[in-house]
């Protein structure tokens, strides 16, 4: 069997989006050859915890782990925060003098981010690991995207094939503006990016504006494996739009930021109940995961805060269930004009739930071109209310064409690329 060292900051039991990729892939290598070699830090920061998607990580892996020293407990200390209080903090749309002066010191003392301090320790480590256990093949995943230093430090030492993997852009990301970064250290992310861009074997994006911005960029060249869903998590949960006393479900999952905030669909669904009392009956606003205080807050002012159900953050075969259960699912994208190029992780278990998805966010994005090709919903811009409110009159087509989406089906062409 093949060996594929993967070296990721996320690994169970830490939880959330960014976790998922590569346990999936993992979990998936050893029926095409390949065994996954994970190495990961032992005290990462953890903004939620999932003990569930241990089950996914496969028998053969090996689980490296080091330790790594970051700056964040006195963040939270500048601050006055307790770990994982903030949900956006970068792009917050109000900051107290000390969040803005953290995120000053974050941008331009800690280049490209606070886990650069992990750097050198892994490249020396790994070197002495990798005489002793040599590996077909290196992938590195970010963000952060300091782990791709890593990988570009050991290029350079042994020349390893190294696949850079980069789950959202660099200094194209939507939140990269909002560093207060200096001109030089501008300069140097984009040195940084520049070099990893140039010292890989290959880039892999997830996304196909992102990957032909990458393309742009270099010569290596670039290949598209999006991120997807496991039909094993979607097999043996309740039946798909499954009634709860008659309750209409909308339902969000996942990371829910204040800069995605659909005002306009709180106003549209205030603008309801007040004529349909029937309705305000049956509606249940369903957020699980994390969610920014400015979204419940807005609905809360709007006179929704009978019909709002806050789940916190769920284990993901619960999070699964309320996807599965959701007479809709909704999709609020960040409302900033690089968010267009993104894929939100969720987006493809929204397809594998087959239930419609009402997007709110850019209509020529990304996001909206996978729900059309998928008749799995619609993407409205952000003032439009009417059409929201038919959207949930209507009746949808059955999701379909999202076979490429699986996990097992992205791992194969993980594999070719391999």
């Amino acid at each position: 069997m093949k060996r594929l060292l993967i070296i990721t900051y996320y690994w169970p039991p830490t939880g959330g989006s960014g976790v998922q990729r590569w346990v999936k892939f993992s979990k998936y290598l050893p029926e095409f050859g390949w065994q996954p070699v994970i190495y990961t830090p032992e005290n990462p920061e953890q903004l939620a915890r999932d003990e569930s998607l241990l089950a996914d990580v496969p028998a053969c892996a090996e689980v490296i782990k080091t330790h790594i020293t970051e700056p964040y407990a006195v963040y939270r200390r500048l601050t006055g925060g307790k770990q994982g209080q903030e949900v956006n903090p970068v792009n917050a749309q109000q900051k107290s003098w000390k969040q803005r002066l953290s995120l000053w010191i974050r941008g331009n003392c800690f280049i490209p981010d606070p886990r650069i301090g992990w750097v050198r320790p892994s490249v020396r480590f790994l070197k002495k690991y990798l005489a002793e256990h040599p590996v077909d093949a290196v992938v590195t995943t970010g963000p952060p995207q300091s782990v791709h230093l890593i990988g570009l430090g050991l290029k350079k030492a042994l020349g390893v094939r190294w696949i850079a993997d980069f789950r959202d852009p660099w200094t194209e990301m939507f939140y990269y503006k909002h560093l207060g970064l200096s001109a030089a250290a501008d300069r140097r992310h984009h040195a940084l990016e520049q070099s990893v861009l140039d010292g890989a074997d290959l880039i892999v994006s997830v996304s196909p504006p992102v990957a032909a911005d990458f393309q742009a960029k270099t010569k290596t060249p670039v290949v598209l494996i999006t991120n997807g869903f496991d039909e094993d998590d979607f097999g043996g949960t309740a039946a798909a739009g499954s009634p709860e006393n008659g309750k209409f479900r909308l339902v969000h999952t996942g990371l829910f930021a204040a800069d995605g905030n659909p005002l306009n669909l709180w106003d549209a669904l205030a603008q309801r109940c007040q004529t349909d009392p029937t309705f305000r009956q049956r509606l249940q606003i369903r957020l699980a995961g994390k969610v920014d205080a400015a979204i419940t807050d807005a609905i809360r002012a709007r006179g929704l805060g009978d019909n709002l159900v806050e789940l916190g953050y769920l284990p993901h075969d619960e999070t699964v269930r309320e996807q599965r259960a959701a007479d809709i699912l909704l999709l609020p994208l960040r409302r900033e004009p690089e968010y267009a190029k993104v894929l939100p992780g969720k987006i493809f278990e929204y397809l594998a739930a087959r239930r419609p998805v009402l997007g709110i966010g850019q209509e020529d994005g990304a996001a909206a071109s996978v729900l059309r090709d998928a008749a799995a919903g619609e993407m409205f811009d952000w003032d439009k209310q009417e059409e929201l409110l038919a959207f949930l009159d209507a009746e949808h087509p059955q999701t379909a064409g999202i076979e490429k989406y699986t996990r097992r089906a992205l791992t194969a062409r993980l594999v070719e690329v391999l």
